[in-house]
């Protein structure tokens, strides 16, 4: 009895470990939370002197195996960052949604921006009343 116990907790313990690695990778990500996850890796370089400017560059929703096609981003003004991955005819595959960015960053107003395949995103921040704020996206 004492050694099915073990093996069960040996195993509990083994899931549990291989579940936590695995919560690091892109494997329980979607297109919006890695670029959310993006911008919350680089706002830290915008300057804390109000009217400091920073450019975010080389985002993209991408992983090897998704959103690797054309796609559209909307950060909006209530602070929804929804990107919509889509395969060469321009239907959409893949979708998601987050507003993590938010805890990092104002957006004062809706962008919509279509990319092609294989390219990036751009973000502008500009600091002001002490939080960084998205002043252009392309």
């Amino acid at each position: 009895m004492r050694c099915r116990t073990s093996v069960r907790r040996a195993t509990g313990l083994l899931l549990l470990l291989c579940l936590v690695l695995l919560a690091g990778c892109d494997a329980f990500t979607d297109p919006a939370t890695r670029l959310a996850s993006g911008i919350e890796a680089e706002t830290g370089q915008l300057g804390s002197l109000e009217g400091s400017t920073y450019s975010i560059q080389g985002l993209t929703p991408a992983t090897a195996d998704e959103c690797n096609g054309p796609y559209t981003v909307q950060l909006d003004k209530v602070g929804a960052l929804i990107v919509w991955c889509k395969d060469a005819a321009g239907h959409t595959t893949t979708s998601g949604s987050t507003s993590y960015h938010a805890r990092f960053v104002d957006t004062p107003k809706t962008y919509i921006v279509n990319k092609p395949a294989g390219s990036t995103l751009t973000i502008e921040l500009e600091r002001h009343n002490g939080r960084a704020m998205i002043v252009d996206v392309h």
